[in-house]
């Protein structure tokens, strides 16, 4: 659905969205060449995606424009597809952030938005490190002046002898002054005039009166006209290839709008729309990749400068998307002349800020199994593949936080057959099962209920020899996995087995139904289902004193 605009904060919003234009401008730029598709590509998604995120998205104060994570992402699909099909590729490119955008929108209708975060922390912290350091790696190539090698970082690491040696000192130079120039910013002077302009402006002008044109690789002349509309492209050979990049680039989008709309909630006091910020994030791609735009998403930067400067509403974004229109379709000349070391320069410095210093800085005091999640997803992620990286990442994490759970839930399951003080029984419920002398046991599960305690059950019951009978106690269980499920109808089926009399304490509903769907209380007989642990005490009791012929056991626990 559109988003109204509010005009009650015109002002803020005037002013929020004319500085994020100004800091949008070099990051457009830069990542339009540092992905291959061109500085035009940059512009184009920098305008497209802040504009339609901003008229469907759901985080009033966010700005969304190509990124960094995406960039890197991008730059590896354009590689490959140029590579495999060097006359379509670009088109199969750009329609891989088609898919991204319909995936995107996708999640928000399904309204997934909530559990795009949902993963271990070492995990995000691992692969947005190591796309920080892939962006670094393959700005050396530009940064040397010469093209960055295809390949990504890997290549370039290999390819570091045939760089080093043809290196050209001017352009390094040039290089390593706008670093300067971005790490030593005055901070009081960020506010009136970004640095990434200030080394943009001042670097190109520098450059065009102390060089010769033909002396300096530049951006050049770009094509900045009405965008050409891009219909999807694809071969029944690369169709799979192309969804699976979709998948990845458009997740990635999700992490990062997401991360970033949480930024925005907390500086503003406000809460965001995960679902509807998706649904725009997605629209936005499309037509970004319609139009031959680069993928972008929510960029922490654009936004918090936005918000510093008084923007408020979804029109800040609107208008940073109008000022931007003006300023690239008016200086489109003299974008031609920019230094492509600079905007090498300009990316490092963006992959320095994308690393996680303040885990890496901390790592050492933190566990070894999440520093080295931590480590190990960067390391995939820029030597092998983002996606196998976050997987194999998952993967590890969820083993280990499951085995500190069996760990820490293995005493959730009790076998009872003397009373203790630690017995969580009341105390008609101790007499009754004292009275039983050791005939009754009781297996009291508490708490959530996962696969990884099938085991510590499965012993439990094992374990079983003398009582004749048995008291599955799930009264305090409040949730249980299908495994748990399964189980606990195994634990049945050995016990059936052993010849005891058996009984369930269920008093959750749901739970019973599931119970009843899989067959449990068929197994078991619905007489043998009961809600309280008193009624299945009094009921097993029953039993042992007409098989004893004794007297009736209520009227002595009654006394």
């Amino acid at each position: 659905m559109l988003n109204k605009l509010d005009l009650s904060t015109f002002r803020g919003d005037l002013t929020g969205g004319i500085t994020a234009a100004v800091v949008a401008l070099p990051m457009a730029l830069t990542f339009g060449v540092a992905s291959g598709a061109g500085a035009e590509a940059g512009l184009y998604g920098a305008i497209i995606i802040g504009l339609f995120a901003a008229l469907f998205g759901g985080t009033p104060t966010l700005i969304s424009e190509p990124t960094g994570p995406m960039t890197v992402v991008m730059t590896a699909v354009i590689t490959t597809m140029m590579a495999k099909n060097p006359e379509n590729g670009m088109a199969m490119a750009f329609t891989v952030v088609m898919v991204a955008g319909a995936f995107q929108m996708l999640m928000g209708a399904l309204k997934l938005g909530r559990y795009i975060t949902l993963m271990p922390y070492s995990v995000i912290s691992g692969f947005m490190s190591g796309i920080g350091l892939i962006l670094i790696i393959i700005q050396i190539g530009p940064m040397l002046g010469q093209s960055a090698p295809s390949g990504g970082a890997v290549s370039t690491i290999t390819s570091l002898p045939d760089l080093i040696s043809a290196i050209s000192t001017t352009e390094l130079g040039l290089a390593l002054i706008a670093l300067a120039i971005l790490f030593f910013y005055p901070k009081q002077l960020k506010r009136y005039l970004p640095p990434q302009l200030f080394a943009l402006i001042l670097l190109s002008i520098v450059s065009v009166i102390l060089f010769d044109s033909d002396e300096l690789r530049r951006i050049g002349e770009i094509n900045v006209g009405i965008p050409s509309v891009n219909l999807p492209y694809f071969t029944p050979e690369q169709v799979t290839e192309i969804i699976l990049d979709g998948i990845v680039l458009g997740m990635l989008g999700c992490i990062d709008s997401m991360l970033t709309s949480v930024i925005a909630d907390n500086l503003t006091r406000t809460e965001h729309n995960s679902n509807k910020e998706l649904v725009g994030q997605g629209i936005g791609n499309i037509v970004s990749g319609l139009l031959g735009g680069l993928p972008g998403a929510g960029a922490t930067m654009g936004t918090v400068v936005n918000i510093q400067a008084g923007g408020r509403t979804h029109l800040s974004g609107v208008i940073r998307a109008l000022i931007l229109i003006v300023v690239v379709y008016g200086l489109a000349f003299l974008i031609a002349h920019i230094p492509l070391a600079v905007l090498a320069a300009i990316a490092v410095k963006v992959g320095v800020d994308i690393l996680d210093w303040s885990f890496i800085k901390r790592a050492h005091r933190i566990s070894w199994q999440t520093t080295g999640i931590m480590y190990a997803v960067m390391f995939l992620t820029v030597t092998v593949d983002l996606i196998v990286a976050v997987g194999a990442g998952i993967f590890v994490a969820n083993i280990i936080i499951i085995e500190k759970l069996r760990i820490a839930q293995q005493d959730n399951i009790k076998a009872i057959s003397d009373v203790d003080d630690a017995t969580p029984l009341s105390r008609e419920e101790r007499k009754l099962l004292n009275a039983s002398n050791g005939q009754i046991l009781l297996v009291y599960l508490s708490g959530p209920m996962i696969f990884a305690m099938s085991k510590t059950l499965s012993k439990q019951s094992s374990s079983i020899k003398k009582q004749r009978f048995v008291i599955l106690d799930l009264s305090d269980v409040p949730m249980m996995d299908d495994t748990m499920l399964l189980a606990i109808e195994n634990t049945i089926n050995d016990l059936k087995g052993k010849n005891k009399e058996i009984y369930l304490v269920v008093n959750d509903q749901s739970l019973k139904d599931k119970l009843e769907r899989i067959g449990t209380i068929e197994l078991i007989g619905a007489s043998a289902i009961v809600e309280t642990r008193k009624a299945a005490l009094e009921s097993a009791n029953l039993l042992l004193t007409k098989s004893t012929d004794a007297p009736p056991l209520e009227a002595s626990v009654s006394q």
